[in-house]
């Protein structure tokens, strides 16, 4: 019967980064760099929240969107944030994860044989929903401006079948962010035109130098804003994400993450109006962290002899490219790393062609464990130079 699926469907293939994590898990004495997963718990007053909602009986559906005082959070946490505002009434819908909310948000904009415009690399989570509209990605090869998309490139892509752009920022897998005047000048590119802008902005709160910009602040008619708490308040298996946007498109967004699933965990919903209340600076002191921890190996990556370094602004992730001196594909140097040294990194090409050549590395993770883990990699340099 598989012939009879969707063809787009069993066209697509599962993540680059799960397929190689997958691959290499149960390789006795494996440090992982490869998932984006906070090694911070859950922070203590937001998991007593969700065990009070279970003994209050707070387990029935709520809104579509979110039970309303959620909502009322989540619009006041952007705008006090990032100076945006929107109206939790009918603005803001709370999804399953920043993942489902980029499902729903696609679903909605995308028709067959419109294109979409990305950054690469990429996060690998976007194309294979733009495939199963019928539409196309379209690249915007950033390896030479510093992972960084700009007004012009952004203009020399656009073409008559182009409907919306995303804008992944703090980037995943590059950790780079763009800055409130770049922003502006894509801003003004794309203001009039029949093109939706993306926001994908769930590492905001992990931004280090400075503070995030959203585009939504220069072009909000036109931007569709995702964030989430998976990575700002360490909660990725709650699953709660947050879209917000003009109400002419959330009350078509809506009509999609109902038939999707409803509505978000009630439990976890009252967990994310913690957080997002009691809890909105809690992000501060993992970034902190996350701020040293990124210095740390930018410091041992040039060491080591990696060239050309982008130092990133935000996330927690570094993508670098492999030594010219290796004759290997980026699967082929991770693969051999992880078998030689026992250490997982992420193959570039996961990110899109243009990743080919490089490797993500994740520093959420013990700086123990980033000692280990770099001096583990060195030593593999060192044994092909």
């Amino acid at each position: 019967m598989e012939q009879y699926l969707n063809p787009n469907v069993r066209d697509i293939k599962i993540s680059g980064i799960r397929k190689f994590f997958n691959m290499v898990a149960d390789i006795e004495g494996m440090i992982s760099l490869t998932i984006g997963q906070p090694d911070f718990p859950t922070p203590m007053h937001v998991k007593e929240a969700a065990k009070n909602a279970i003994d209050e009986n707070f387990t029935s559906y709520t809104h579509n969107a979110g039970f309303l005082q959620l909502r009322e959070a989540a619009a006041s946490y952007v705008g006090t944030k990032y100076n945006v505002h929107y109206h939790p009434e009918n603005e803001v819908i709370v999804t399953s994860g920043a993942s489902q909310g980029i499902d729903v948000v696609l679903r909605s904009i995308l028709e067959p044989g419109d294109e979409c415009l990305l950054p690469g690399p990429v996060y690998p989570g976007y194309e294979p929903i733009i495939h199963l509209c019928g539409a196309k990605a379209v690249y915007i090869d950033t390896t030479q401006n510093d992972f960084k998309v700009s007004a012009e490139s952004i203009q020399a892509h656009i073409s008559d079948s182009t409907k919306c752009i995303i804008l992944p920022y703090p980037s995943n897998p590059t950790g780079v962010s763009l800055t409130k005047d770049e922003l502006k000048e894509i801003a003004a590119v794309l203001k009039g035109r029949k093109i939706f802008v993306v926001a994908d902005e769930i590492y905001s709160e992990l931004t280090f130098e400075g503070t995030h910009h959203s585009i939504a602040e220069f072009l909000k008619e036109q931007t569709i804003m995702i964030n989430g708490l998976s990575k700002s308040h360490s909660m990725t298996g709650w699953r709660i994400g947050m879209i917000f946007a003009p109400e002419c498109i959330s009350k078509h967004l809506l009509k999609v993450h109902q038939y999707n699933v409803s509505c978000a965990s009630s439990v976890s919903q009252k967990a994310a109006y913690e957080a997002l209340t009691n809890g909105i600076n809690d992000a501060v002191v993992m970034k902190e962290e996350y701020k040293i921890r990124r210095d740390y190996v930018y410091k041992r990556l040039i060491e080591i002899g990696f060239k050309d370094v982008v130092k990133p602004d935000g996330a927690f992730y570094y993508f670098v490219k492999i030594p010219a001196a290796f004759d290997m594909t980026s699967f082929e140097f991770a693969l051999a790393l992880a078998h030689q040294e026992k250490v997982a990194v992420v193959p570039g090409d996961a990110f899109s062609r243009y990743g080919e050549g490089y490797i993500r590395l994740s520093y959420a993770c013990s700086l123990e464990e980033l000692e280990e883990g770099l001096s583990r990699i060195e030593s593999f340099i060192s044994s092909h130079i």
